[in-house]
């Protein structure tokens, strides 16, 4: 009877006892990523669903890219046509060209040679008397006019082994790199309308749907990685200044089996008098400092879903 007594009495000794100061109460919190395309088109595939796990890398979605694809090929073919130019202005002419050219050169090089005679010959027939001044004139002029056709000649083939002017050159290639940065900026585009996850984590939410018109920044789909789930709970006033930023504490909640390790990853720096969201039937300080931890390991952070109530202890 007396052992029956005691036993009772020391149960309401716990009873009565004041809580655990170093424990309190809070909530799982998650900051997800939302993945939008930096540029609009209709959603043409979406291979995940909300809820599923996805790895760094692996697909989530595709914009339709026909009009990029198609910009692409136009892109492509300026790209080359400018780049063909560029190439031909740094040439001299066609070879058969330049052959045209030597063959009328030679043509007046003989011209030359008989004009020269002729004149000669003028010359001769005036000397015997045979001949008038004027018939030499015309053979010096007919001369002359011969030997400029042979200057006009050599003059046109050594400019036709020259490439363009160094303007046209210039301006040439600059048409080609013009063309070649259109191109880089197509692809850039039809690029941007596949978006991978940036790191392994879990689909929280999706927005849209295929078929749907996506605008760019729009949003498409949440992903939550595993180290963006925290805990944040509220510490008194009194109890505050004994935490410091990556101390330990341990976060239990309703059916997440052992308690699970975590670090302090935020401590506010002013107070505030009513938490927005308390899972708690008893405060005993109204001035409470907002306080953040996150899990140690990957795993454990999954094991955490955002609004669950917690209970933190040091």
């Amino acid at each position: 009877m007396r052992l029956a007594l005691a036993v009772a009495a020391a149960a309401l000794l716990a009873a009565c006892s004041p809580p655990n100061p170093t424990a309190w109460t809070g909530y799982a919190e998650a900051e997800p990523v939302y993945i939008a395309p930096p540029v609009s088109g209709r959603l043409a595939t979406l291979p995940v669903r909300a809820g599923e796990a996805v790895a760094a890398g692996q697909p989530l979605f595709e914009l339709d890219a026909t009009p990029e694809l198609a910009a692409d090929a136009e892109a492509a073919a300026r790209a080359l046509g400018a780049q063909a130019q560029a190439r031909d202005a740094d040439k001299g002419r066609r070879a058969p060209e330049l052959a045209v050219t030597r063959a009328q050169l030679e043509q007046a090089r003989a011209a030359e040679r008989l004009a020269g005679l002729d004149l000669a010959r003028q010359q001769q027939l005036m000397a015997q008397g045979f001949v008038a001044q004027a018939r030499v004139d015309d053979a010096a002029a007919a001369r002359a006019q011969a030997q400029a056709r042979v200057a006009e000649l050599e003059a046109a083939l050594q400019v036709g082994r020259l490439p363009a002017r160094d303007d046209a050159r210039s301006a040439a290639r600059a048409l080609a790199e013009a063309a070649e940065s259109s191109r880089v900026q197509t692809a850039w585009r039809v690029e941007q309308k596949r978006q991978t996850a940036p790191m392994p984590a879990r689909v929280q939410d999706v927005f849209l749907r295929p078929g749907e018109w996506v605008a760019a920044g729009q949003p498409v789909l949440a992903l939550l990685p595993p180290a963006h789930r925290k805990a944040r709970f509220y510490v008194p006033q009194s109890a505050v200044g004994g935490l410091k930023l990556d101390a330990p504490v341990q976060l239990r909640c309703d059916g997440c089996g052992a308690a699970i390790p975590a670090r302090i990853s935020f401590i506010a720096a002013g107070p505030e008098y009513t938490p927005p969201v308390i899972y708690s039937n008893q405060q005993r300080d109204k001035l409470v400092f907002l306080v953040e931890a996150r899990p140690v390991k990957a795993e454990d952070a999954e094991r955490l879903h955002p609004g669950q109530p917690l209970d933190v202890s040091k």
